[in-house]
């Protein structure tokens, strides 16, 4: 069987699993959601249209509902041995994309060489967002690398008023503006032409110790974090 392209394996309904399944359903994915516990199927059953009690431990379990024709798979048990165990399970299934949930930089290490292609740490990372976003220099900041980060953040007084072109950002930061949102309105695509306003958001893409120096340029005023709760 051709592997199932728009389809997507989410085992383990917790918080972060069934977000994450509820999430690719809304982007019109077809999504089977895998738990042990049959209070957690239940109270899913809703939302989530293809719906499974089982051990995820069990490799034989996974063969027979067919996890095996899936393309990608997401690992979000909270138990550590269970998660690795999984996670294992669908490497010997050979699916060609495993995102795992790690608690810890040990559970993650292990994830990845049991076969997880990416391991995810959902609680740290959001604890690097808001540590960056509490320092009200920015309303948004989200790391993409180890040394590169998107940064939302009021814009700079002394650029209200000129063109992208103007400012010369990229010379005098070595930053990117991906778009701009006027005050009151959109989010658009930034242009060297684009003209600053009082007020406007901008997100900029950079080497992190680049962004905290753009963020020093903002305008004094405080910024409310407006992050997502994690879930």
């Amino acid at each position: 069987m051709a592997d199932r392209l728009g389809e997507v394996v989410v085992i383990g309904l917790g918080r972060f699993g069934a977000t994450i399944a509820e999430t690719l359903v809304e982007l019109h994915y077809e999504v089977l959601g895998i738990d042990s516990d049959p209070r957690v199927v239940e109270a899913y059953s809703a939302s989530l249209t293809h719906l499974v009690e089982a051990n995820a431990t069990d490799a034989q379990a996974l063969r027979q509902l067919g996890v095996a024709d899936f393309n990608t798979a997401v690992v979000a048990i909270g138990d550590i041995e269970s998660s690795i165990l999984t996670t294992a399970n669908l490497a010997d299934l050979r699916i060609p994309h495993i995102w795992s949930k790690a608690i810890t930089d040990s559970h993650g290490k292990i994830l990845a060489r049991v076969g997880a292609h990416h391991v995810i740490s959902p609680e740290r990372e959001m604890g690097v967002r808001l540590a960056h976003a509490v320092t009200e220099r920015m309303i948004d900041f989200v790391q993409l690398d180890a040394g590169f980060a998107l940064l939302e953040s009021r814009a700079p007084e002394e650029f209200v008023g000129k063109t992208l072109a103007q400012t010369q950002v990229r010379k005098r930061y070595g930053l990117t503006v991906v778009c701009i949102k006027p005050q009151g309105g959109s989010f658009t695509y930034a242009t060297p032409d684009t003209v600053v306003g009082d007020g406007d958001i901008l997100v900029v893409a950079g080497e992190i110790g680049r962004t905290h120096e753009f963020a020093e340029r903002a305008l004094s005023l405080p910024l409310s974090p407006k992050l997502t709760t994690p879930r």
